[in-house]
């Protein structure tokens, strides 16, 4: 016998079965004892679907509504040792009720950070967009793999739909992609087809026959490349960082000087990475110029666009991408500034065959060739990874429900907002830019604080400046009001980057911004 019960949480009622219990804190259950069911061994089948429909008025009203609201905190933040005595995160031998599930579930929200709040500034990504959270739902509800049309017919089509919008807009019209685990995992694939297609018998020999290897990319770039060389045997030595102007662009005739140092050494360039959007100063190298440099040398071009590779989609900003077209390869993550859910990032190739041709191991029991539909649509030889999660349905429901106009509208929504922030900057007396004309809604300041102000800036000022930022970071994750990041770079001491990513930002949100650094800093 099941009974139905009500959870109340804050004041909102959410209707269950019930195992009878009496909920601490604000949760009541109102029900009858039934101890035969909590030992029935169906109790999670029977009441997953009621536990399910539960979850989802959790969720709608914790996340969805409560969330997004700027007078809710983006993270109730608690220490570690503290919140492991907080949540009972322990595996039994016997299952938990419904009703214990629910309360852990009421927890793990309260204590997780809301990156859809419009006060999360903090990473290369953040929103909610509903659409997107609902092909994310649907996603995990299908619950396929898409590496062959056999279990995954709408998304192996889905994907090639997707995938071929984005290789028009990156002008890799013949070329070919896939959906990735993350941008790093994209810009290994780059490493690993350039060294393919410059020695195709490494895929069958190994790297015994293989002379020193070298991969060139700016000393602002992203780290994955070095993990990247460390993973495919060339050894982060043999990761050559190319210098960057005063902006954080890779200088093209220092690439040339590099590119022929390594050469007298005795290694062997043969790939070149190029950063659209940088992570920390969010620069745009010149990747024309860099294109020339690798058309003289036969080097492949990878461009990582993972973070500013977006701008695609507008007219209005696309000019920073100009000669992306001629790159061999790019990386582009539409789960940082399109928005979507993570994670959605996409690999692209303008060399049609070459992920088939690189990865493939023709494994008999999954990509048979005598299947009686057209086996061009089993994708997943093209990928390193076997079961590969459906990553492409979240992006083609939101892309879908806006259509390109509106997702470059938000795009350029955000660069509208990192501007007005750089103008209120520059005009309050606390704040001093790091860089000037950002190219990208990375933003990048130091709050100097009044004891500080109209002092000579000697290295001892620098070095009181560089703890300013993490007392501020502290505060604000203790008092749950904004999530802003701080980073040296170089010789530049502890800086704020802060990151426009959700496509609702306002004016009114920097404004925030400012008068919340400054409140949590004026006594410092």
């Amino acid at each position: 016998m099941s009974s139905t019960a009500l959870v109340s949480f804050d004041g909102a009622d959410l209707s269950m079965n019930g195992d009878g219990k009496l909920c601490k804190g604000n949760c009541k259950i109102r029900t009858c004892e039934n101890q035969e069911d909590k030992n029935n061994k169906k109790h999670h089948v029977d009441h997953g679907q009621t536990f399910l429909s539960t979850l989802v008025k959790l969720i709608l009203q914790d996340v969805v509504e409560k969330g997004v609201m700027k007078d809710s905190k983006v993270i109730e933040f608690m220490h570690p040792e503290n919140l492991e005595k907080e949540l009972d995160l322990s595996l039994d031998q016997n299952s938990t009720s419904d009703t214990d599930l629910i309360q852990m579930c009421h927890k793990i929200i309260k204590y997780s950070v809301k990156t859809g709040h419009p006060y999360f500034f903090n990473q290369l990504y953040g929103g909610l967009d509903l659409y997107g959270l609902a092909g994310s739902w649907l996603t995990d509800a299908l619950n396929t793999s898409q590496y062959t049309y056999e279990v995954a017919p709408v998304f192996t089509l889905m994907e090639k739909a997707v995938l071929s919008k984005m290789l028009d807009y990156t002008g890799f019209q013949s070329g070919d992609g896939l959906f990735c685990p993350g941008g790093s995992l994209s810009n290994m694939y780059a490493l690993n087809l350039a060294r393919y297609k410059m020695f195709p018998d490494v895929k069958l020999t190994g790297l015994s026959g293989l002379p020193t290897l070298c991969i060139l990319t700016s000393e602002k770039g992203h780290y994955s490349i070095k993990k990247g060389a460390a993973l495919l045997g060339i050894g982060m030595n043999n990761v050559i960082p190319v210098k960057t102007d005063s902006a954080g662009r890779m200088i093209p005739a220092e690439l040339e000087t590099m590119v022929n140092r390594s050469k007298s050494e005795g290694k062997v360039p043969f790939v070149v990475n190029a950063t659209a959007g940088s992570t920390v100063l969010g620069a745009y190298d010149p990747l024309n110029a860099i294109a020339d440099v690798c058309e003289r040398h036969g080097l492949w071009m990878h461009v990582d666009g993972a973070w500013g590779g977006s701008v695609l989609l507008s007219e209005k900003l696309k000019s920073r991408m100009a000669g992306v077209e001629r790159a061999d390869s790019f990386a582009w993550n539409p789960h940082k500034m399109m928005g979507a859910p993570l994670q959605t990032a996409a690999f692209l190739t303008k060399h049609k065959d070459l992920l088939r041709e690189c990865h493939s191991a023709k494994a008999q029991y999954l990509f048979q060739q005598d299947k009686f539909y057209d086996v061009s649509y089993d994708t997943g030889d093209k990928s390193i990874q076997c079961g590969r999660k459906v990553d492409v349905l979240k992006l083609w429901m939101m892309w879908k429900s806006k259509g390109t106009n509106n997702f470059a509208a938000g795009i350029e929504n955000l660069f509208h907002c990192a501007s007005y922030l750089v103008k209120k900057l520059t005009e309050t007396e606390a704040f001093r830019l790091v860089l000037h004309k950002p190219e990208c809604t990375n933003v990048c300041f130091w709050f100097i604080p009044p004891s500080l102000r109209h002092c000579e800036e000697t290295q001892e000022w620098w070095d009181k400046l560089s703890k300013v930022a993490p007392v501020i970071k502290q505060r604000m994750m203790e008092q749950g009001t904004m999530l802003v990041g701080y980073q040296p770079d170089g010789d530049l001491v502890n800086f704020f980057r802060m990151i426009v990513n959700n496509h609702n930002a306002t004016e009114q949100d920097m404004d925030f911004v400012v008068k919340e650094i400054t409140r949590l800093g004026e006594d410092l």
